[in-house]
């Protein structure tokens, strides 16, 4: 049985580069990667057989608000171009494995996994924005309150891909109501990761019953005068897996993302 590292909140919270938090992982540490090396790209995770790989390149480009793609891996390849000394086998936090569409593991380490036929995608994490964000004067509820964030399956279904469909997943921010405007004009400026905000406001205009019960994450808690704003998730493609049921499949657990050497600002549109 692995043992996890009681980790301080203060520990948790200081700022660190990324190849020190990839090596904090990779030793143990099982925290959700928001506010981890701030000013860096963070990469959600989906590996999957190569006999399913031209699915997914499919799901991404026909979705690419949820699923924008980062990069993609040869075959068998555990090295990315977005941090080329990692190790997508060991370097996150916390990994999800999949048969047949449903949950199996939640490992820390999936190098026994790992098969020459694997083919690996990274995807765009809206964790990425969240530095942006605090510089523009927007509060990061979920950093604050030192919790994952919130993410809810919605009613609306993103386009199939081959074998691959499924419904879009959101992750939810409480924002400040005279900060709306800002964190739309923020974010709306790094589409790839993410991008502008899906929805702001009702959750019930998305098919969501509840925001104290996320389907993934933490709940958030908001504060006097906080709107609900929603942006396109990287965990659609666990959604898309659940009802597709691949074979075999690898994912980050959600909010446990691959943090990457990429600059957020590599991807800030000017």
């Amino acid at each position: 049985m692995t043992t996890i590292p009681v980790v301080a909140d203060a520990d948790r919270a200081a700022p660190r580069m990324p190849a020190d938090a990839r090596a904090r992982y990779r030793a143990g540490l099982t925290v959700p990667s928001s506010g981890e090396a701030p000013g860096f790209t963070q990469a959600n995770l989906v590996v999957l057989p190569r006999d399913w790989a031209w699915d997914m390149l499919l799901f991404g480009q026909r979705n690419p608000q949820p699923v924008p793609l980062l990069d993609v891996t040869d075959a068998g390849s555990y090295r990315t171009v977005l941090a080329p000394d990692a190790d997508l086998r060991t370097d996150l936090p916390r990994y999800r494995v999949w048969r047949d569409g449903a949950l199996v593991a939640e490992p820390t380490d999936v190098t026994g996994l790992w098969t020459d036929d694997l083919v690996a995608f990274l995807i765009g994490c809206s964790f990425s924005f969240e530095t942006a964000l605090l510089d523009a004067g927007v509060p990061v509820r979920n950093i604050e309150q030192g919790r994952n964030v919130s993410m809810y399956r919605t009613d609306r279904d993103c386009r199939p891909a081959g074998r691959l469909a499924g419904p879009l997943v959101v992750s939810m921010r409480p924002v400040p109501g005279h900060l709306v405007a800002t964190a739309v004009q923020v974010t709306a400026r790094m589409p790839q990761v993410h991008g502008a905000p899906v929805h702001v406001g009702s959750p019930s205009s998305l098919g969501i019953p509840d925001l104290g019960r996320p389907d993934f994450g933490d709940p958030v808690e908001s504060e006097n005068g906080d709107v609900p704003v929603f942006w396109a998730c990287g965990v659609t493609p666990q959604a898309a897996l659940m009802a597709s049921r691949p074979p075999f499949a690898i994912t980050h657990a959600p909010g446990h993302m691959f943090i990457t050497d990429v600059p957020d600002a590599a991807y800030r549109q000017a």
